[in-house]
């Protein structure tokens, strides 16, 4: 009886040392993405209207309306950084917030998809691709790309 208790007693605690090893590299990751356009204004009384932008659609300058205010925006991705390790089973949650539609490209994970203003869209993928790898609204580049960065297993 004791032999058997002693056995048992060393299969569980292999298990408890055994198992935790083999899931030491893969997480289950859950990133909100956001689709954002940060803007400010002020009156040309304040500061003179700007020179062009970049081109683009990322890039959104309005001229002084009637009252002499100008404003200006850009259309991004937040985060602008998204860390994970290899083997990370990895959701993307993006959320429409502003502007009416950004069709979106990952294409290292082979998603494509259009997120639309008020609207959410997930993506799960396990993150295998060690790397830098963009994603991409299409409609407002250059500024609506964000960095999904997969680092190497150790």
């Amino acid at each position: 009886m004791i032999a058997r208790t002693s056995s048992v007693l060393a299969l569980a605690l292999g298990a408890v040392f055994v198992l935790p090893a083999a899931n030491a590299f893969a997480d289950k990751r859950h990133i909100v993405v956001t689709a954002v356009e940060p803007k400010g204004g002020v009156s040309v009384e304040k500061e003179p209207f700007p020179g062009p932008l970049p081109e683009g659609g990322g890039y959104v300058l309005k001229k002084p309306d009637d009252k002499g205010r100008w404003e200006v925006a850009v259309y991004l991705f937040e985060p602008r950084q998204i860390f994970v390790d290899e083997g990370d089973e990895v959701t993307l949650e993006f959320v429409g917030i502003n502007g009416a539609s950004h069709p979106t490209t990952i294409e290292a994970y082979g998603q494509v998809f259009e997120l639309k203003r008020g609207h959410v869209h997930k993506v799960t993928f396990t993150a295998d691709k060690p790397g830098r790898h963009s994603i991409i609204c299409s409609a407002h580049q250059p500024t609506m790309t964000s960095e999904l960065i997969v680092a190497p297993k150790k």
